[in-house]
């Protein structure tokens, strides 16, 4: 295996090298045209393996911007959080073989059923 370069004039150790493969992935994406629902997403993968990440639904209430839908590897385990109207927060597990499974439910379930999750909210609300 070839030397690893000095990277700011100090060569990396051992442990440096996880982090020098490592890619981050971060951005948003928004669900409609009026720009008040979104996706947030941050992963970081090493070798096309997700060794962590967050998709989380987020929608404009009361002019400000309030997560609805997380998905995320918080706690050392895949799940899914339900925000409440009242902030209490609802923890589902995910049983995914790997986090790269999880991470795409979490994409494709945040984008197909982003309107429930908000009228969801919207009911709660009103209660």
């Amino acid at each position: 295996m070839p030397a690893l370069k000095e990277i700011h004039g100090q060569r990396p150790t051992r442990n440096d090298r996880i982090y020098l493969f490592m890619h981050e992935i971060e951005y948003l994406f928004y669900l409609a045209t009026e720009a008040t629902d979104r996706l947030r997403v941050t992963a970081r993968k090493d070798k096309g393996e997700i060794l962590e990440f967050v998709v989380q639904y987020e929608t404009v209430v009361l002019g400000e911007w309030r997560p609805v839908v997380r998905y995320d590897t918080a706690h050392g385990f895949a799940h899914k959080d339900i925000i409440k109207a009242n902030g209490e927060v609802v923890k589902q597990p995910l049983f995914f073989e790997t986090y790269n499974m999880a991470f795409t439910y979490a994409t494709l379930d945040l984008k197909m059923n982003w309107k429930q999750y908000k009228d969801n909210l919207e009911k709660e609300f009103r209660k």
